[in-house]
């Protein structure tokens, strides 16, 4: 990895609730609500925005652990704000403790732990028997 990784390094992503974001299970709406499996997404992509600008060519993140609490409910239209903080360096390991807020109510928290592997040896990790 390149050097500039650091605890505390923040990255936010913007959303707002779309009715593609509503819990739903094989195309039935279950709620008209922002789903816990969209939460982690947003979860994920901020987390992963913390280590892009710091991978080598050759490297690439990939993912280790998501735990998360969905904590409120965010109806269609409500603006989400995810913020990702780099809480740990562990190796190559990096974890993030990440927020998820709808306007002032937290609506969501956890934490995403990425590993950092060469791309050659993800392929390998990858190949089936």
């Amino acid at each position: 990895m390149k050097p500039g990784l650091q605890i505390g390094n923040q990255a936010v992503v913007h959303a707002v609730v779309s009715p593609e974001m509503f819990a739903q299970f094989e195309g039935e709406v279950i709620h008209p609500a922002y789903s816990t499996v969209t939460m982690i997404y947003h979860m994920e992509w901020a987390s992963r925005l913390l280590i892009i600008p710091y991978l080598d060519e050759e490297e690439e993140g990939i993912g280790g652990a998501v735990s998360a609490r969905h904590l409120s409910p965010s109806p269609e239209g409500s603006s989400i704000i995810i913020t990702a903080t780099v809480s740990r360096l562990d190796g190559n390991s990096v974890y993030s403790t990440v927020t998820v807020h709808n306007g002032k109510i937290l609506a969501g928290e956890g934490e995403v732990k990425q590993v950092i592997l060469k791309k050659s040896r993800i392929a390998e990790m990858l190949k089936r028997d």
